[in-house]
């Protein structure tokens, strides 16, 4: 569909470092069903300021953090309005948020990880954080939800960490379980979020408003294996 090559390069123009496409029918909650097809879009953080988290988040990586979460909600607001324009709906999912009326109160509308994972981008590291076959840990996520007919093959790449475990080791709130990601396990199985989210506030409240810290996404060795 030349359109969806189209689409392509503007969400690249607009700072999109990668671009994948899925289909996510059974994982949209029913209000969300017939926007069965996902545009994930991968923001690539610096590992520069990456590089200089120790124990603890800087400030410097809080306003990154916060920086390309605006520039994410951009590109997917403008590939949205670009795709309404040729008649489809479609929803630009929120680049970081949490909606406390869900069963999981630490999880948005549609988690961004689902779709990059089916478009065959990545998977979900040790540390519950998405892990770019490309780029480790350092990225950020954006989608776009449509119900656009777009070819897909929903490739979904196992694993990679295998023995490694050096974020569960340095995690501070020892909120990693140290199990290995597969399709279809819940969150809670990698990852207690809430225990994640309570040391933040706790800890680091002064640096990033307790939303950050950074530890797991600098110490993962993959983004230096790919260099």
């Amino acid at each position: 569909m030349e359109f969806v090559k189209e689409l392509e390069m503007n969400l690249k123009q607009n700072g999109a470092t990668l671009v994948g496409y899925s289909n996510v029918y059974e994982n949209l909650p029913e209000n969300l069903k017939e926007l069965k097809f996902a545009i994930t879009i991968v923001v690539r953080l610096s590992d520069f300021i990456i590089d200089e988290i120790t124990d603890k988040p800087t400030y410097t990586y809080f306003h990154h953090y916060r920086a390309v979460n605006a520039l994410i909600d951009q590109i997917t607001l403008r590939g949205m309005l670009l795709i309404q324009d040729k008649g489809y709906k479609a929803l630009a999912v929120p680049a970081s948020q949490t909606v406390n009326d869900v069963k999981d109160k630490y999880s948005g509308i549609f988690p961004h990880k689902t779709a990059a994972v089916k478009a065959g981008l990545g998977w979900i590291g040790k540390s519950g954080l998405f892990i770019s076959s490309q780029y480790g840990p350092r990225v950020r996520l954006g989608t776009i939800l449509t119900d656009m007919e777009i070819a897909c093959n929903n490739a979904v790449i196992p694993s990679q960490c295998g023995d490694c475990s050096k974020c569960v080791e340095s995690c501070p709130a020892m909120a990693l379980s140290g199990k290995s990601w597969v399709q279809g396990c819940d969150r809670s199985d990698i990852v207690d979020a809430k225990a994640c989210s309570d040391y933040m506030n706790l800890n680091f409240k002064h640096i990033g408003r307790g939303s950050v810290c950074g530890i797991c996404m600098k110490i993962c060795p993959w983004h230096v294996s790919k260099k």
